[in-house]
């Protein structure tokens, strides 16, 4: 069995997601590194420690530990001053590895902590695994960059990494084609779900556990509330569905997040009072990922508006409940949404077209077969097959010679 470190240094797996930085990165690393460790591999995940109130190791269950290490003020810091602590987050990992032994492989998560993977790869002679969860030439493609230091920066490590992970074909080709990434050592490892908490269910009674009245259409919108995700979108396409005499609602699920967090939740709130539907819209605190499937089977349709998803985990989640999902057509959401099968995929953001597909999934006739044919096509991603997959990776990275910066 293998011992494996992963690197996690801007989030911890154990933050709540939605709020802050912690989104489907956290779920990913916590599923994935718990079905490692069902599998019999002990494996240690790092992460900077935000406040004093946590321990310095934290067992999640056997063969999965967090380790909280101090790098910088225990405080939440904005991504600009996260890069600041990278070299102590470094240090101090290194020293764990030579208290406890030198693990088999690195798994970095996020181009922060590819930083960190970079360094201890070649003081250590071990294998890096990469994934970038987001990569700036992508987004700056698709919506807006933040620097082209992090770009250059990516580059460095997909040029390093010994293996760098892709959750679907689309994310693969974005590599090939922004990066100039070394196809052969791309590798497919698909997300999971969870499917002990994300299952089908009656709406009525999950709409009766959440206090919610009524017989409106409920949409949902779940994820961190910042220009990226496109929240205000699904907003606009509640406000077109009641101008066109829909009876339907809108749960907005999470929180601020990103230096235009505030500044996203506070023209919301404006915008749900301009157009007079504050009795129609739901902000909701942050969920626990084991509550989040209670929302999405008391929904009736998931909104993914992002500008862009490298994979789309809310939307898979969603399926598994059988919920179906109108997204963009960006990323991995191409990959999970058969348009008109288990959902819609939209390639403008006209609240017009995101609102006449909403009315297609809502028509009787269509949304029982839609919810059904979603459940079929979630069932075969699990974090078990993501962790054979992963498994086999490192097996055969065991046995082949390092990449040379």
């Amino acid at each position: 069995m293998a011992r494996l470190a992963v690197l996690s240094y801007h989030t911890s797996p154990l933050a709540q997601p939605g709020t802050g930085d912690g989104g489907g990165m956290n779920v990913y690393v916590r599923e994935l590194s718990s079905a490692l460790a069902r599998l019999g591999h002990d494996v240690d995940v790092y992460t900077r420690r935000d406040n004093n109130q946590v321990r310095d190791q934290v067992v999640v269950e056997p063969g999965f530990r967090v380790h909280y290490v101090t790098a910088g003020p225990p405080t939440s810091l904005e991504r600009e001053e996260l890069a600041n602590h990278i070299g102590a987050f470094t240090d101090a990992v290194a020293t764990l590895f030579r208290c406890s032994g030198t693990p088999d492989a690195l798994h970095a998560n996020y181009w922060l902590s590819g930083l960190a993977g970079h360094r201890l790869k070649h003081e250590l002679h071990i294998p890096l695994i990469m994934t970038f969860h987001t990569l700036e030439r992508v987004k700056a493609d698709l919506f807006e960059g933040e620097s082209e230091d992090r770009a250059f920066q990516e580059a460095a490590i997909f040029a390093c990494a010994d293996a760098v992970l892709a959750s679907c074909g689309v994310e693969a080709e974005e590599f090939v084609r922004f990066y100039n990434a070394d196809p052969s050592r791309v590798h497919l490892v698909p997300l999971g779900v969870e499917h002990a908490f994300f299952a089908p269910g009656f709406r009525p009674q999950a709409r009766r556990a959440l206090g919610i009245e009524g017989e409106e259409a409920m949409l949902l919108f779940v994820g961190r509330l910042q220009a990226l995700k496109g929240v205000d979108l699904a907003l606009e396409t509640l406000i077109e569905l009641r101008r066109r005499g829909r009876k339907a609602m809108l749960a907005i699920v999470g929180g601020p997040s990103g230096p235009d967090g505030r500044s996203t939740l506070a023209q919301l709130h404006q915008r749900v009072q301009e157009a007079g539907v504050i009795e129609h819209v739901s902000f909701v605190a942050p969920q626990s990922h084991q509550l989040l499937s209670t929302w999405m089977r008391a929904s009736d349709v998931m909104l993914v508006p992002s500008r862009t998803e490298s994979f789309g985990l809310v939307a898979l989640e969603s399926s598994a409940c059988g919920t179906p999902v109108v997204a963009s057509d960006v990323g991995g959401l191409m990959t999970l949404i058969e348009p008109g099968v288990t959902g819609y995929l939209i390639g403008d953001r006209s609240a017009t077209t995101w609102a006449d597909a909403v009315e297609e999934v809502l028509n009787p006739e269509r949304s029982t077969t839609m919810s059904n044919a979603a459940v079929l096509a979630a069932r075969r991603y699990t974090w078990r097959a993501a962790a054979l997959s992963l498994t086999s990776l490192i097996d055969d990275l065991s046995l082949s010679g390092l990449v040379r910066c």
